[in-house]
This record gives structure tokens, sequence and C-alpha cells, in this order.
């Protein structure tokens, strides 16, 4: 085992020893981001408090061109764990750990390589991926917009000084160029109370509404399923959870759908949500999002532009490519806000949120060797 790989190791458990659970999101700046920071001695370091929970850890040393985002929050557990999710074990070919594979293996191969080097680096750790509550990122962004849009490089070293940002998720250690978007949405539909022993009409049961808006959605989505980019094929569209009635004698007053749909990055996720809506009469009610990330590249008119420009930066680093993929990351908020960014990190997403979670040892060294080469300083 090489020294790089045991003192990544030696990172990892000592960040699967923290509860970072989200939900809960019981982190302050204490904790992790207390054994983070003592990590990095010779970076300039803020800790920022976004409020519930939310806290973000930004490092930087030296004038980077490129930042490393990596998110420190895990999904909860689950009862199938065999051992305490929260202490690393190290068996064969793999580290488990809750969180080891999505994604604390990559932040504890940045911070054993950011011990190793002496290179110019930056690094923002945070805490709310898995909640669907991006406030660590968005709040980074409103202080460091990308070069494009700031109009000139900040200055001094917690200035803004890198123009592509490098984004941690399990992509087995090749440059994820694109991903699908995510929409969480909300239907409620209002009927009339009544007896169930008369004839109805469409919109008497909210129920019979909510049941009829959802054979339409399901058959919208599957006449898009020719729809294609980078490899991904169609629209992914589910029905997660419908509420509404009293008993099955009585007509349904109310109803509520809540469903979510995986657009491609060249669908309009605007125009998506409108041709939903007006699926069937009588409309819903209530018809709006809970929840919103754009797709990998973001800019649906530029999309074609923004996978390039990302494709020349991971031959420009060296560094594989891998296929498009339909699980979400917040690279796409950095690609809206206008840098240059991909998906790259140690692991394979089917470990991901499991029982058991693991992350394969060669994965994670394999990682640190191209993060120590990429912050080695230049002769």
């Amino acid at each position: 085992m090489s020294t790089l790989l045991e003192a990544t190791l030696e990172h990892l458990r000592a960040l699967v020893g923290f509860d970072t659970r989200n939900p809960p999101r019981m982190i302050d700046s204490g904790g992790i981001f207390a054994y983070v920071r003592a990590q990095l001695p010779d970076f300039d370091v803020r800790v920022s408090d976004h409020g519930a929970g939310a806290m973000s850890l930004y490092a930087v040393r030296g004038r980077p061109q490129l930042l490393f985002n990596v998110h420190l929050d895990t999904v909860p557990d689950s009862p199938q764990w065999s051992a305490s999710p929260f202490e690393l074990r190290v068996a064969d070919d793999r580290a488990i750990g809750l969180g080891a594979c999505d994604i604390k293996g990559a932040a504890a191969a940045l911070l054993a390589v950011a011990r190793a080097s002496d290179g110019d680096c930056a690094l923002l750790f945070t805490t709310d991926e898995e909640g669907s509550d991006a406030r660590c990122i968005r709040a980074f962004l409103n202080e460091f917009p990308s070069p494009a849009r700031r109009g000139k490089v900040a200055e001094g070293r917690m200035g803004a000084t890198f123009d592509a940002v490098i984004v941690a998720e399990p992509t087995r250690c090749k440059a994820v160029l694109a991903h699908r978007g995510i929409q969480s949405l909300l239907a409620r539909f209002k009927g009339r109370a009544g007896h169930a022993s008369g004839a109805q009409g469409p919109a008497d049961s909210a129920l019979h509404q909510a049941v009829r808006w959802g054979h339409a959605a399901l058959e919208h989505a599957d006449s898009r399923a020719q729809e294609s980019f980078g490899g991904l094929q169609g629209l992914r569209f589910n029905l997660g959870r419908i509420e509404g009635g009293i008993k099955p004698n009585m007509i349904a007053p109310e109803a509520e759908v809540r469903f979510g749909m995986r657009p491609l990055p060249s669908m309009d996720m605007d125009a998506l949500r409108e041709a939903l809506r007006t699926l069937v009469d009588p409309q819903p009610v209530e018809f709006r999002e809970t929840f919103r990330g754009a797709p990998l590249p973001a800019d649906t008119a530029q999309a074609e532009t923004r996978q390039r420009d990302a494709r020349d930066l991971a031959a420009a680093l060296g560094i594989p490519l891998g296929d498009a993929v339909d699980f979400w990351t917040e690279a796409a908020l950095f690609s809206a806000a206008g840098y240059t960014t991909f998906v790259f990190g140690p692991g394979d997403i089917a470990q991901a949120h499991s029982a058991d979670e693991w992350v394969a040892l060669d994965q994670l060294e394999r990682a640190a060797n191209t993060y120590m080469r990429l912050l080695e300083p230049t002769q």
C-alpha cells in the first residue's frame, strides 16, 4: 500500500467517524469542519454558516486555476448495515463506511494530497448536497462569479482566481461531462365531497383527477423516449406519492401528487413543466416545483459548447472521459454560473447510498494520484 493511499485511508477513517447525515444535517463549525481545518495549516481558510446545518469551508493556497468541490454530508444509514456505519472497515480491496463512496473518499484523498503537496490549490467543502437544499454552492457563487461574469480575476489569496471547477462524485475516476437535471414537483387537485353512489363528472373527485393526470403524465414521458443527449436517452419520470380522499364511499375533495423528473440537458425544463401542468382538464389547482437542479451542461442553448469546453479541459488535464450519467450533481450549479465544469471522483455510484457502502481501494489510490499530479507545482 502506497504512502498516499495510507494517508487517504487515515483521513477517511476520521471523516467517516463524524455523523454528517442529511437529514437531519446537525452540522456546525466544530466536528468534521474542525478536523478539515486542522489538516490545512498552510491554507487561508474560511468557514461559513448558511443556516439549518448547511456549512461550507473554503480553503486557498497560492493562485490556483482549478477549484475542487466535494460535499461532506451523507444520506441517512439504513437498518441493513452489518456494523457501525461510522467506523471505517478496510477489508480486502475496499473501504466500508457511511459516505466512503459518496463522497468522503474524495475528500480524504484531497486532504492527503494537500498535506503532501505545496502546489496552488482551492478547495470547497460543503454539507447540503444530499438534502435538496443547495445553500452552500449558491452562496459561494454569489460571492465568486465565474470569470465571464465578474469581468476580471479577484485579487488576494481568498479571491476566486480559478476559472474551472472539478466536482467530486463517484465516477470511477473518469471525467463526466453531462448528466440529467432534476425536478421535484407537487400537483394539487380539488373536487367536492359527496356520496360515491351517484354518477360523477370529470371534476367531482380530486383523486380521479389525480389518477387521470398521472396516467397522462406517464404517457407523455413515454412519448419522449427517443430523445437523446450524449449517450442519455428519454425522460426519466416517477410518480413518488399520491395522497387524498377520506374513504371508499366518499368522493375525494382533495388530492396531492408528488413526482419527480430527470430531464436531458437538451430539454427545456420550463416548457416540460408547463406541458405537464396542462395535460388534462380540469388542470391542477396548484402545480409547483419543490426543487430544481439544472442538467450538466446547464445552458440548454449552449449545451454542446459547454460540453466541448469541459472535454477540452479534461484532455488538457490528462483525465479520461466517462459516459454521461443519470444522477444529478452540483456541477450543474457551477455550469449554470458560467464555470467550465466536469465531475470526477473515486468509486461507483452503484455502491453509494447502500447498506455497507464501500469504495474500492484502487479507486481511492487512482483519485489521490490524479489530484497529486494536478496540484504538483509546474517546474
